[in-house]
């Protein structure tokens, strides 16, 4: 007789919502901090029942049973005390110090990696796919892009459009948690995007929070309302249902040109990625019942979709490669090398500037869950970093066009050395009072110094170290000896393409808040500023040599990399 499993089986949730006020249910307020973060990724999440943040497959938690044991864990977690994650599952708490970690984690990093091997594993329940900010619980929906997004636009318009987008028609496709945000970034420099995606209701999704303003019953009608308000100069988000491919081709064909083309289709994880032909439905159905035709079914539609992109590009067409690894997944599935990579990664073509001053995606997360906590900081901030235009553009655009997606939370381009001064600042709002609670701080891969990614962040380096994974490892070494309260180290992207750092610091107002704060703040970008320093970029050695638009902070460097050294004795004579 076949023996019965009588093991009691965890309780699936399908909402959650992060807790609110000053109650705690943690033995202190950073594992308090780190639990809510958890649970505020859970409550943005795009299916809380299967554990899905956002990216197709990123995960808060490996399994039901692993994200009840981690809650219970941060639960009991003494300050002395640290919790080890391996790919989305607790695996230990280890007496530490106080001044260590409250969670260290890895996730998603394999040996010979390939979709093949990834599938394998997480089959039998020994991985996850982390993205950047589901698997260290530091998602906070769709705001989470979207000023790469806005700054990305920005660079555009300054390059080619004498800075301004108003009457500029941007083309564009991918809803979901991510790219949902490109209507907005648009509309925000007072621009029209037309917006494709597959599922009808993540578009319903974004339109419900005032992302997407209208939804096109057919691709005419959204051509046509996009011609009449950039006519207009009037700015509008438009949503359409279809496939990538099959829209751009058929834009192509109806002979409209945008001015600008993208897409954040999540070609990074094909298995996410829709296969033109099928319904949400069926490519739910085929994934599960045949995996490897799905793979080759969404990499054919992604070398259709770059091969029009191509088209758009060659007619003057202001395309690129928004960090799906389009351009690659096309490519391994037999796009020849030169068509593959004709259009540009977005960060060597717009974004890396930014980057040498140590900006990047830096943002803040109210435990309180008072919008006024907000408020109050935004303001500060503004008033702080007054004559940074990037900074008051960006925030004052924020307050009035950025709904609040679970905790209020806000994202801001701070650089070095602005990073330590702003949380400091916060720090002391929460001693003082005029906050309601904690303040949690973290940034996305998108940033200086915490990701190496050949075909994104660190493509066409001029030192030629594209591959060089050593700089996310130092960031989380350096973040992790300067007494962060999460670090996390991480594959993602396209399988085998990038290593990634996740780091989480709080502010509850304490004295060994505000040392922590002083040293994380600093080195996490500061490694982002010298990895560019010492790949040659001259605004990057300003900033190390205290000469930066945005400190007169310094950083110590020992030798300056050149393409020439001495290796031995043969190498004196020359």
């Amino acid at each position: 007789m076949a023996q019965q499993n009588t093991k009691e089986k965890p309780e699936i949730l399908y909402s959650v919502k992060a807790q609110r006020g000053s109650e705690l249910r943690c033995k202190g307020w950073r594992q308090e901090t780190i639990l809510r973060m958890l649970e505020n990724n859970m409550e943005n999440a795009e299916k809380p029942e299967e554990l899905v943040v956002y990216g197709g497959i990123g995960k808060a938690a490996r399994n039901w049973e692993s994200y009840h044991a981690i809650v219970k864990s941060l639960k009991e977690l003494e300050d002395d005390e640290t919790l080890v994650v391996q790919s989305g599952m607790p695996v230990a708490v280890f007496k530490t110090h106080k001044y260590a970690p409250t969670v260290v984690m890895a996730t998603t990093n394999i040996m010979k990696p390939s979709w093949d091997t990834f599938y394998d594993l997480q089959d039998k329940n020994l991985t996850i796919f982390a993205q950047y900010t589901a698997a260290p619980w530091e998602y906070i929906g769709t705001q989470g892009v979207i000023q790469g997004t806005f700054e990305t636009l920005s660079a555009i318009a300054r390059k080619h459009y004498n800075d301004s987008l108003v009457g500029k028609i941007m083309l564009t496709a991918g809803a979901g948690g991510m790219g949902g945000n490109q209507t907005r970034a648009m509309a925000m420099h007072g621009g029209v995007c037309i917006l494709a995606d597959s599922n009808v209701e993540i578009i319903n999704r974004r339109m419900e929070v005032g992302y997407i303003d209208v939804l096109a019953d057919s691709l005419d009608e959204a051509i046509e309302l996009a011609e009449k308000h950039a006519t207009e100069g009037k700015p509008l988000g438009i949503g359409v249902v279809g496939n990538a491919a099959d829209i751009f081709e058929e834009v192509y064909e109806k002979r409209f040109r945008p001015d600008i083309l993208t897409s954040m289709t999540p070609a990074h994880d094909p298995i996410s990625y829709l296969p033109s032909g099928y319904t949400v439905e069926e490519a739910d159905e085929l994934r599960k019942r045949d995996r490897q035709l799905y793979l080759k079914k969404a990499q054919e539609t992604m070398i259709r979709e770059l091969r029009v992109t191509n088209k758009f590009f060659d007619e003057g067409v202001h395309a690129f490669e928004y960090g799906t690894s389009l351009r690659k997944e096309a490519r391994d599935g037999g796009m020849p090398e030169e068509e593959a990579m004709k259009i540009p990664g977005f960060v060597a073509e717009y974004i890396r500037p930014l980057f040498c001053e140590g900006r990047g995606p830096f943002r803040w997360v109210c435990m309180s869950g008072d919008p006024a906590d907000l408020e109050k900081i935004d303001n500060m901030v503004l008033e702080k970093f007054k004559d940074d235009l990037l900074v008051t553009r960006w925030i004052n655009l924020a307050k009035e066009h950025i709904p609040i997606e679970g905790l209020p939370a806000r994202i801001c381009y701070l650089g070095f050395g602005q990073r330590k001064e702003f949380a400091l600042e916060v720090n002391e709002m929460v001693k003082r009072g005029e906050l309601a609670g904690p303040v949690a701080f973290s940034r996305d891969n998108l940033d200086s110094g915490s990701i190496v990614n050949p075909t994104f962040e660190s493509e066409n380096m001029p030192d030629g170290g594209d591959l060089i994974s050593d700089w996310p490892v130092l960031n989380g070494l350096l973040n992790a000896v300067g007494m962060c309260d999460l670090i996390a180290l991480q594959a993602n992207y396209s399988m085998g393409e990038a290593v990634h750092t996740g780091v989480t610091m709080i502010a509850d107002g304490t004295e060994d808040a505000a040392m922590r704060l002083e040293v994380c703040m600093t080195v996490d970008s500061g490694i982002g500023v010298v990895r560019h320093a010492q790949a040659g970029y001259e605004s990057a050695k300003d900033v190390a040599n205290g000469k930066g638009n945005l400190t007169d902070e310094s950083i110590k460097i020992p030798l300056w990399w050149e393409p020439t050294a001495t290796f031995g004795p043969d190498d004196l004579d020359k």
